[in-house]
């Protein structure tokens, strides 16, 4: 799950990570009222959408402006203004898409005095059973790009979750981040107070950029990200309600209404699978034969009939699909089951592109007798190579 960046921060203060002060506005009055609050004489108005590159992103309404979504102001009144511009306008960045997602809030936050900018973050290392810190001189670039062009200047601390987070890992990070005197204590502080932000808040991943050393030589959070562990949301009731369900894919909100697992892509053959293993090599099997998957869906192993109708209607409500790929593999599954929902999705929707069906496993005589019997024309398939061949040839004669 992900936040906001104000809602990021309001978790971090809490445990000690120093945020510039500020408060979010939904209107262009809120906005003003905020910098009064806060007191001038810079100010800066953020437009609040999951997507990063909000400063270099673009409105599609010209009336917004051309100068991005986070703005620097130094009058309230330019406040009320920019806030006024962004609110209920899209704003179109890098990971957003061209669709771009409209901005439903802005966050005004008291400038600051930013002497050089730093990259920091924190992320779960599965391949390293561990909590990484990365570091980077290279504040306010995507990491990858330092990465790829100068990766040497990137620091790596692995810290054991036995231990957690010691005071000599902090100061290689400080130190790394070509910090000194004062500024290292600050960022000892720092990083202990994002630590325990990231253990006790079941977060998969914390990211400050720009971290920032100010004039005066503190350490501030100028941005944040954070994203969360789904599985730990039924522990963490105060982070799921921060949830912002309007950020999110309309039909990934639907998929959790029934427990699917369901990611949308950018291709055009939906694909229903029992097993995100046998999912992931679906997807890479149809991308063998030259066909793109428009999604992932995982319907689990204890899927009923009910459950499987709605992951079709769910393939089907995409525009971009052109052809379905139904793959089971019947263990706890049933095929009988899966082809009890197939055949009924299709009926109550009138199914119009070419759907291929591969069942194997408990039931599965029983399930191809439902297919046949069903009057639809379904292309039954033998195995999961030749399921892949004759969606894609099915999708391509149908273009």
């Amino acid at each position: 799950m992900n936040i906001h960046e104000y809602q990021a921060k309001q978790l971090l203060a809490k445990f000690g990570v120093a945020v510039p002060r500020g408060g979010v506005a939904y209107t262009a009055e809120e906005a003003e009222g905020v910098a009064r609050d806060l007191g001038g004489p810079v100010w800066v108005v953020k437009s609040q959408i999951h997507a990063g590159g909000r400063g270099k992103g673009q409105f599609k309404d010209k009336q917004a402006g051309s100068a991005g979504g986070v703005r620097v102001v130094k009058s309230v009144a330019d406040v009320n203004k920019n806030a006024g511009q962004m609110l209920g306008s899209v704003l179109v960045t890098h990971q957003t898409g061209p669709a771009g997602k409209e901005v439903k809030r802005v966050y005004v936050e008291e400038g600051c005095d930013i002497a050089r900018e730093c990259y920091l973050s924190m992320l779960v290392d599965r391949a390293n059973a561990c909590i990484t810190v990365m570091a980077s001189t290279e504040g306010g670039m995507d990491i990858e790009e330092v990465a790829a062009k100068t990766p040497e200047k990137i620091v790596k601390v692995a810290i054991d979750p036995a231990t957690g987070i010691q005071a000599f890992h902090a100061r290689k990070i400080a130190f790394g981040l070509q910090l000194e005197g004062k500024q290292v204590g600050s960022a000892v502080k720092f990083l202990m107070g994002m630590y325990k932000a990231f253990t006790s808040l079941d977060a998969s991943l914390v990211e400050i950029n720009p971290l920032v050393v100010t004039g005066e030589g503190g350490i501030l959070a100028l941005d944040a990200k954070m994203n969360f562990d789904d599985n730990g949301l039924y522990r963490q009731k105060d982070v799921a309600e921060l949830r912002d369900e309007d950020e999110e894919d309309p039909a990934e909100l639907e998929a959790a209404k029934y427990s699917l697992n369901y990611i949308t892509l950018d291709g055009s053959i939906g694909c229903m699978v029992n097993g995100a293993g046998l999912a992931m090599a679906t997807m890479d099997i149809i991308k063998a034969h030259g066909g793109d998957p428009a999604n992932f869906l995982d319907v689990g192993g204890g899927a009923t009939k009910e459950r499987v109708t709605a992951a079709f209607k769910l393939i089907l409500s995409d525009p971009k699909v052109e052809g379905i790929l139904v793959n089971i593999f019947g263990g706890i599954m049933r095929c009988d089951v899966i082809a009890d929902g197939v055949v009924s999705a299709a009926k109550e929707v009138s199914l119009n592109v070419p759907l291929v069906v591969r069942l194997e496993g408990t039931n599965v005589k029983e399930g191809k007798q439902i297919l046949a019997q069903s009057g639809l024309p379904i292309i039954s398939a033998d195995d999961l190579g030749d399921a892949a061949a004759k969606v894609v040839k099915a999708v391509k004669e149908a273009a």
